[in-house]
C-alpha cells in the first residue's frame, strides 16, 4: 500500500511538471563568470560598417559584413572583417587600396552602425528580435520585450552567446551584460 500511494504521490506532482519541460539544448550548471563585453573586440556577420574613404564619396558607404565573414569594397573586393576589430578593420581597407595603387596614401574611417539583433524569448510579453545597443542588460532586453510574464522566473534567465552550443544560467541579482547576438530565454518558474 505505501508503494502505490508513493507511486502515486510521484504521478500526481510529476506529470504537471513534466509537461512544463522544454529542451532548447543543454544548459552549462557552472556558474560561470559573467564575460566581459567583447563587442569592441569582434565583429561579426550581419554587422552593418560605415567606411569613410577621406576625398572619395563614391567608395564611402554603410557595408554590411558577409556570410563569409568579408565586406565587399569598390575596387579592392573582399576584406576579411568576421573575428576583427574595427582597427583592425580598418587598417586592412586601408593597406588594401594604398598597395592597389588606387589610392595615394588612404585616410579611412571604420566604425559600426548596427549589431546584428538579439532575440528575446521564453517568459516575456512580446518575444523576439531587437536591436542591440551598447551597454544593454538583461533586464533592459526584457523590458524591450514586454516585460515578464506572470509565470517567469525573475531568479535567473538563460544566455546563448553568438557561436557557443550551450546556454549558460546567470542570475539576476547582479547586472548581466549582453552582446550582439544573443539569444535570451526567460524560463518559468515552477511554484
Amino acid at each position: 500500500m505505501k508503494a502505490f500511494l508513493r507511486w502515486g504521490a510521484i504521478l500526481l506532482i510529476g506529470l504537471p511538471l513534466w509537461g512544463c519541460i522544454t529542451d532548447y539544448g543543454p544548459v552549462a550548471t557552472d556558474a560561470l563568470p559573467i564575460r566581459p563585453l567583447a563587442v569592441a573586440s569582434s565583429l561579426q556577420t550581419g554587422d552593418d560598417l560605415k567606411v569613410i574613404v577621406f576625398g572619395e564619396d563614391q567608395l564611402s558607404g554603410i557595408y554590411q559584413i558577409s556570410p563569409a565573414g568579408t565586406v565587399i569594397m569598390p575596387l579592392i573586393g573582399a576584406v576579411p572583417a568576421a573575428g576583427r576589430t574595427v582597427i583592425e578593420v580598418e587598417r586592412a581597407i586601408t593597406r588594401a587600396y594604398a598597395n592597389g595603387k588606387f589610392l595615394q596614401e588612404p585616410k579611412i574611417s571604420v566604425s559600426v552602425t548596427t549589431f546584428r539583433p538579439i532575440y528575446v524569448f521564453g517568459e516575456v510579453g512580446q518575444p523576439g528580435k531587437y536591436s542591440y545597443t551598447s551597454g544593454t542588460d538583461v533586464l533592459a532586453a526584457v523590458a524591450t520585450a514586454g516585460g515578464f510574464t506572470y509565470r517567469a522566473s525573475k531568479a535567473s534567465v538563460l544566455i546563448r552567446h553568438a557561436g557557443d552550443d550551450t546556454w549558460q544560467e546567470y542570475s539576476l541579482a547582479a547586472p548581466v551584460l549582453i552582446e550582439p547576438g544573443d539569444l535570451i530565454r526567460v524560463p518559468e518558474r515552477y511554484f
